[in-house]
């Protein structure tokens, strides 16, 4: 079927999975899309590969069914906790008689730029070229056709933990799956919540998970950094429930009922009606009360994501601000507020352009379709995706044959 790519992505609280392709303008189509809540991960790290797997499947089967196919394969998205990014640099020598480069030699390049030295549980799972040169002329995007000596690529590698690797593989094989390919989360998320000229300035991008916040900084259209802390949206759920001593359901219900992490933003300081956890009955708490508790976690979520950078010495001029997306904070006005008082840059909420990416929660998965489609050459990258509906018009062309032949 072409070049379609399904994507999966496994959060903490939610399996999501995108079926399209990238047309030859460089458009996001979607022919499907499922969600499907997750138990087996925790803090990012999966836990119950059975209900992970199980979790996989009907995530699946929802954009099957969206989609009209049927998927045997998908890339999976891989958090920044079990990754880390090493700088390499690879070069060959270019011996074709006329000296002209080919997609071979660039693979040679590529190859030689994985080169490195690598601790026993990790493993290579990505190479990102940032730049070819070519005879000491650098900054050269695509290097095929250009005549040269030498041929040289300043490349991203990505590893990743050897243990982590193995759980989502096995996840996916216990849906019956095979993986494509593992993608960085946040190259994912990247391709869609902040734009190339946010990249290219200079932008941090902090995407919070229900139970993990990734923290990743771009500049020159390259990641530069990617961390993550195993705070999210479910810590802040966690607080309000022991901060109102009410059940973990009912903190849920009214942190989505008012979706507010700033206590300026209350229009109507009414008081809300809750069930106490301890005495089983009714009691009645401010919204004030429930906005406070939220703020203070939401403060404190960026906080640490301040921190992180300083710790790693991440400075300079970040002129494109602050992106914020993910499902455990996206939807929360004052979130916006609330960054741009922390780092005191500029900060947006990313939106969505495509309507079948409205929500924040299908925008790594959806990420992956285009991040595979726009760093890849050929035909050899698309999902292996069967058209169900192909299928069924074939077995109604051959039932009607059969049907002719008893009257023939």
């Amino acid at each position: 079927m072409g070049n379609i790519i399904v994507g999966i992505d496994i959060g903490a609280s939610k399996v999501t999975t995108v079926i399209g392709q990238v047309n030859k303008i460089g458009q996001l189509e979607i022919f499907g899309q499922g969600m499907e809540q997750c138990n087996g991960v925790k803090k990012g790290v999966i836990v119950d590969i059975e209900s992970t797997s199980n979790s996989i499947r009907l995530s699946v089967q929802k954009a099957e069914s969206a989609a009209g196919v049927k998927v045997n394969s998908a890339y999976v998205s891989i958090n920044g906790i079990h990754t880390s990014i090493v700088n390499s640099r690879g070069s060959i020598s270019i011996s074709n008689d006329n000296r002209e480069i080919s997609g071979k030699d660039v693979e040679r390049v590529l190859y030689a730029a994985r080169s490195i030295n690598i601790s026993e549980d990790r493993e290579i799972i990505d190479i990102i070229p940032r730049q070819f040169i070519v005879d000491g002329y650098d900054e050269i995007i695509d290097p095929i056709g250009m005549a040269g000596l030498k041929l040289e690529v300043d490349a991203d590698i990505i590893t990743g933990k050897i243990t982590s690797v193995q759980n989502i593989v096995k996840s996916m094989e216990r849906a019956n799956l095979k993986v494509d390919g593992l993608i960085v989360e946040a190259l994912a998320t990247s391709e869609l919540a902040p734009t190339q000229d946010e990249k290219e300035m200079g932008v941090i991008l902090i995407d919070v998970g229900a139970g993990v916040t990734d923290i990743s900084v771009f500049r020159n259209k390259n990641m530069i950094f990617n961390e993550s802390i195993t705070v999210g949206g479910d810590h802040i759920t966690n607080d309000v429930a022991i901060g109102l001593k009410i059940p973990y359901s009912e903190a849920d219900r009214i942190k989505k009922e008012f979706e507010l992490a700033l206590t300026t933003l209350i229009k109507n300081d009414q008081e809300v009606t809750v069930i106490d956890i301890n005495e089983n009955k009714k009691k009645t708490v401010k919204v004030s009360e429930i906005v406070e508790i939220i703020e203070a976690r939401v403060f404190e979520i960026f906080s640490l994501c301040k921190e992180l950078l300083e710790k790693q010495k991440i400075k300079g001029d970040f002129a494109a601000g602050i992106v914020l997306t993910g499902g455990g904070i996206s939807y929360v006005e004052g979130c916006r507020e609330l960054a741009n008082e922390v780092f005191n840059l500029p900060t947006r909420i990313a939106s969505y352009k495509l309507d079948i990416v409205s929500k924040p929660e299908y925008s790594t998965a959806a990420g992956i379709v285009k991040y595979i489609a726009s760093h890849s050459k050929g035909n050899s990258f698309g999902s292996e995706v069967k058209n169900q509906k192909q299928k069924a018009q074939k077995k109604e062309a051959s039932l009607l044959k059969r049907i002719l032949k008893i009257f023939t």
